[in-house]
């Protein structure tokens, strides 16, 4: 029967309608627990075909956000978010098929041992449960965080943002008949139909005990209303404030194509470096070619007075903006005494998501990936890096900056729990 919900349209019967959802979403995840890797890779490679047979109608869903977005004025980094095209939906396409390739992480054993009574102990991975992930702009996550559950046994509920509605409709019908073609339950792949904010509230609640966990994906006001208000245990980085410091030993050239790939290969993506922190004794040297490439593509750089002398373009930076996380070609840059001054400033003002350091001094380097608090810490390399694909995990639903279950890329293994399976010959415990 279709409801009011699942036309999108307003209805007194959300509470109703979205607990029907959740038990929906129980009965598939109960089955999903019990499928094998061979059904699930074949769904997979099923969804990942229907996704470039559905091309054609994706684009056209999309296109309709795309031009809606516009009209409201939503920045171009947003919209850069939102935009899909031929070859981003091929890409979707392609990241399921990789997850389909990888090891299912489901019935793995973990740890096993034997006691002196003769019990024979093993933790075995096995599925969270039921998943609800809570997103904005980017359609393609319905794609990844979909394959990710399948493959990892636990079935979905997303709720996307209102900017990419009609995207990620559209993406789902596509998965729902990939998943269809194999067997397996469409309800293991739900859409909140709606966009209706109370959906948000009734997931973050965990609909009667149907949700395991929570994933939100978006900006700092969504992420801090699932932190504040969520029932159930939640994976998420309130910020992705990342930092990209040039060491007095670092490689000029290095430092100029590492820093401008962090901060403008996609300044709208979480792993996008926002600040610039310079090595004193290395800033004749480093400063002026580093903040020039950025200023030269089109970054606004905004600096403490020590980065202003290097070059007339940058513009004073201000407190609040060692806190900001941009999003768009816009970077903080502060010069700082060594790679003690970088760390202090990181724990100061940083996220815990990803930071970077640039030096040719190895000491240096183990310093600061050893006392750096954050799940990714690179050297030599971009914060652009931070991916769960690039890891070789086929994509992640998120990067999450706490420290309980899942920290860094939450990908297949982070998506599951464990339990113990004991076995014995009639062991009793002696009183």
């Amino acid at each position: 029967m279709t409801t009011a919900l699942q036309t999108g349209d307003q209805t007194s019967d959300i509470d109703a309608d979205m607990m029907a959802l959740g038990q929906r979403a129980r009965a598939a995840a109960r089955q999903l627990a019990l499928v094998t890797t061979e059904s699930k890779n074949a769904a997979l490679g099923a969804m990942a075909e229907a996704l470039i047979a559905a091309m054609a109608d994706i684009l056209a869903a999309n296109a309709r956000d795309v031009a809606a977005g516009e009209k409201r004025g939503l920045s171009s980094a947003f919209i850069d978010r939102l935009k899909l095209d031929d070859d981003r939906v091929r890409a979707m396409a392609e990241g399921i098929r990789a997850i389909a390739a990888l090891p299912d992480p489901v019935g793995s054993v973990m740890a096993e041992w034997e006691r002196p009574n003769g019990l024979k102990i093993a933790r075995v991975r096995v599925p969270l449960g039921v998943i609800g992930i809570i997103y904005e702009s980017r359609p393609n996550v319905t794609a990844d965080a979909g394959a990710l559950c399948l493959k990892s046994g636990n079935a979905v509920i997303l709720r996307g943002g209102s900017d990419s509605y009609h995207s990620s409709r559209a993406i789902v019908a596509a998965l729902h008949r990939g998943l269809s073609q194999v067997g397996l339950p469409q309800e293991a792949i739900q859409m909140v139909p709606t966009t209706d904010r109370a959906a948000v509230g009734l997931m973050l609640s965990g609909l009667g005990g149907n949700i395991d966990v929570i994933v939100p994906r978006g900006g700092k006001g969504l992420v801090g209303r699932v932190e504040a208000e969520a029932r159930v245990p939640v994976f998420s980085h309130l910020e992705g404030i990342c930092h990209v410091y040039v060491d007095a030993a670092a490689d000029t050239e290095m430092a100029r194509a590492v820093t401008l790939n962090a901060k403008m290969r996609r300044p709208g993506i979480c792993g996008a470096a926002e600040t610039l922190l310079l090595d004193r004794q290395g800033l004749d040297r480093h400063g002026p070619a580093v903040i020039g490439a950025l200023l030269e593509a089109g970054c606004e750089v905004r600096g403490d007075e020590a980065v202003q002398a290097l070059d007339a373009r940058v513009k004073p930076a201000s407190e609040e903006d060692w806190s900001l996380e941009y999003l768009d070609a816009i970077i903080s840059a502060r010069v700082v005494d060594g790679v003690a001054g970088a760390i202090a400033h990181i724990e100061r003002y940083g996220s815990h998501h990803t930071e970077s350091i640039i030096t040719e001094d190895d000491s240096v380097a183990k310093r600061f990936l050893d006392e750096v608090d954050s799940a990714i810490v690179l050297h030599n390399a971009s914060t652009q890096f931070a991916d769960g694909g690039e890891f070789g995990m086929g994509a992640e639903i998120g990067i999450a900056t706490g420290k309980m279950h899942a920290r860094g890329p939450v990908g297949l293994e982070q998506l599951t729990s464990f339990k113990y399976q004991v076995r014995g010959n009639g062991q009793v415990r002696p009183k």
